[in-house]
């Protein structure tokens, strides 16, 4: 008698085989989506676990006194430790000790504890596109031990957050209500290292929402706080590079278009890119449009011109123009009405504000600086052309010496 697992043959499935249909792939959508699901709740857990160890060593690096303890070199001897411990680990360095003791020291002050309870709570109210993620993972990406910890626990939205962020947060950042400016904005906005970078080196702190507006007297109240958000009083331009010092606002709107991935960055999070010199046809005439925008989260349009120089009096005439032509013959029924940003080298807030003064579309000034001018050398054909210059004028001149000198 054979034994029965040589009679088993290798079966291989054929496309005729099997029959798809609408249900099926809409199973498959159903499992594809559960998986990332599964893969997004695996990275949080490993992250916020990893947090809460750093949260928890740096607790008790202040609260064990350990340099009174056990000597001024006792936490090179920890880093050494886990490091043998754990060699496949990179977190473990001296310096990333240290960054732990003073990311829980700058967090745990008894006038920053309301800060961390207030960010707590907003996370439950994050509207953005990762607060889809946020919910979906729910409450259970934090374990029991986090609340019930002895002293400050690690506050649950920092799970959000990779530590790395929070080391280049806790490097710059010169309060708690700043940090925690850029950490709700890293967990709205889904920033990448670079991009907290960014916003960091420009001070978004500092000047998010300091724009000189109108918007208090032309916005709903439903929007005006977060149109007021959108603009900051200076834009860092330092991403692009110009040849001349005096450049115009062709070469300006060159360079910004093709550094527009920067860009969109340094406008901020909901800003889509509609066109440059977008064209609106008006009593037969084109009229252009430096540069259009549309903004996700307010369902508007934005309407940015540049000005190479100091802000006029007129420049706030012609983006009001603009900003209602849009509103005329671009906007849908369903958009919300069109922002106007002017950007310009400087402005006078005087100057701004009446000019603003009776305007009714939500118009804004702000600034911009940073920009580089690279040193350009002459081409090579330049350079011959020179070349060739010099030698002539060396021969006129030759002859004209020889000339004056037969004379004599």
């Amino acid at each position: 008698m054979k034994n029965e697992k040589n009679n088993i043959q290798p079966h291989i499935v054929h496309s005729h085989d099997v029959h798809l249909d609408t249900d099926y792939t809409q199973w498959l959508v159903e499992l594809k989506a559960r998986y990332r699901s599964a893969q997004l709740k695996a990275a949080v857990k490993v992250n916020a676990e990893k947090l809460l160890f750093n949260w928890q060593l740096g607790r008790d690096l202040v609260q064990k006194k350990v340099e009174e303890r056990w000597g001024s070199g006792v936490v090179e001897q920890v880093s050494l430790d886990l490091r043998n411990e754990f060699p496949g680990e990179k977190g473990f360095s001296t310096t990333n000790l240290w960054d732990m003791k003073k990311w829980y020291l700058f967090y745990t002050g008894e006038s920053d504890l309301p800060k961390l309870h207030q960010l707590g709570g907003e996370l439950q109210k994050i509207e953005t596109q990762s607060s889809g993620k946020l919910h979906q993972l729910g409450g259970d990406i934090m374990e029991q031990d986090v609340v019930d910890l002895i002293s400050v626990p690690m506050p649950p939205a920092f799970a959000y957050v990779p530590w790395r962020h929070h080391v280049e947060i806790l490097h710059k950042c010169q309060s708690v209500e700043e940090a925690l400016f850029y950490i709700r904005g890293t967990i709205h906005n889904g920033w990448s290292r670079q991009a907290l970078l960014n916003v960091l080196h420009s001070e978004l702190f500092k000047t998010k929402g300091c724009a000189l507006t109108n918007f208090s007297e032309t916005l709903d109240a439903s929007d005006l706080t977060l149109a007021q958000d959108m603009v900051k009083e200076n834009y860092d331009f330092s991403f692009i590079s110009l040849h001349e010092t005096e450049f115009t606002e062709r070469e300006l709107e060159d360079a910004l278009e093709q550094n527009i991935t920067r860009f969109l960055l340094e406008l901020g999070n909901g800003f889509a890119f509609i066109g440059r010199q977008k064209e609106v046809l008006i009593s037969g005439k084109d009229r252009k449009v430096d540069l259009l925008f549309y903004h996700i989260r307010l369902r508007c349009y934005v309407v940015v011109e540049l000005k190479v120089k100091a802000f006029e009096p007129e420049f706030a005439g012609k983006l009001n123009f603009y900003v209602n032509a849009v509103d005329h013959f671009v906007k849908l029924p369903e958009d919300n009405p069109t922002i106007g940003l002017l950007l310009c080298t400087k402005f006078d807030q005087t100057d701004a504000e009446l000019a603003f003064q009776g305007i009714k579309a939500p118009l804004a000034v702000a600034t911009y600086n940073g920009i580089k001018i690279s040193d350009v050398l002459p081409s090579e054909d330049l350079l011959r052309q020179r070349v060739k210059q010099l030698e002539q004028e060396l021969r006129l001149s030759r002859k004209l010496i020889h000339k004056i000198t037969k004379n004599d």
